[in-house]
């Protein structure tokens, strides 16, 4: 077999930057339109697509920060204007924000969990494609993603959850990457 050498540069130098070191621009709508063509070609049994996506750019990212923000504050009052911003600005910090819904429920053959597992193999399509278009990608979850408020604000129905929220956009500074674990470590053969 022969490797295809392109591919498998792409796929040893993807990394996942500090949320910070993402900056302006990022993907126009036909980029983003082809990551997410690509991100929703993963292993799906039975053909359910048991996710979807959100996508939060422009002004829609400050509207998601003030419900969160709001959230927050009314669990937490007497937190202070700096702790607040820190909420308010969570999906601002890079130029485009999908989040990966999980839409995963019971059904006669395909298990939920494989289901859910498809949602997050579409995450990881989506770091990836982001990184073969010249971008940097950052998935993450925070307690918004499991509150049940938060989802509903975020236009989430009762029985979905939030795989991730993956953060897209160019990298402003170079990146070291993270030590990996030792194969020796992770492997064993039956």
């Amino acid at each position: 077999m022969t490797p295809a050498p392109s591919m498998l540069h792409l796929l040893k130098t993807r990394k996942s930057p500090k949320l910070f070191d993402l900056t302006s621009p990022g993907p126009n709508a036909a980029e983003l339109d082809a990551m997410l063509a690509i991100a929703s070609r993963v292993p799906d049994h039975g053909k359910l697509a048991p996710w979807r996506f959100i996508i939060f750019e422009g002004a829609g990212r400050e509207r998601a920060g003030d419900a969160i923000a709001a959230l927050f504050l009314k669990d937490h009052p007497d937190a202070d204007a700096d702790r607040v911003a820190i909420e308010q600005t969570r999906l601002t910090r890079a130029p485009v924000v999908v989040a990966v819904v999980s839409k995963a429920g019971a059904h006669v053959k395909i298990p939920e969990w494989e289901q859910t597992l498809s949602a997050a193999a579409a995450c990881t399509l989506l770091v990836v494609a982001a990184h073969a278009h010249g971008y940097a990608a950052t998935w993450l979850t925070e307690w918004y993603a499991y509150d049940s408020r938060a989802r509903a604000a975020l236009g989430l129905e009762e029985h979905e959850r939030i795989t991730g929220f993956v953060h897209i956009g160019t990298l402003a500074r170079p990146q070291e990457d993270r030590p990996r674990p030792a194969l020796a470590d992770i492997v064993t053969r039956y």
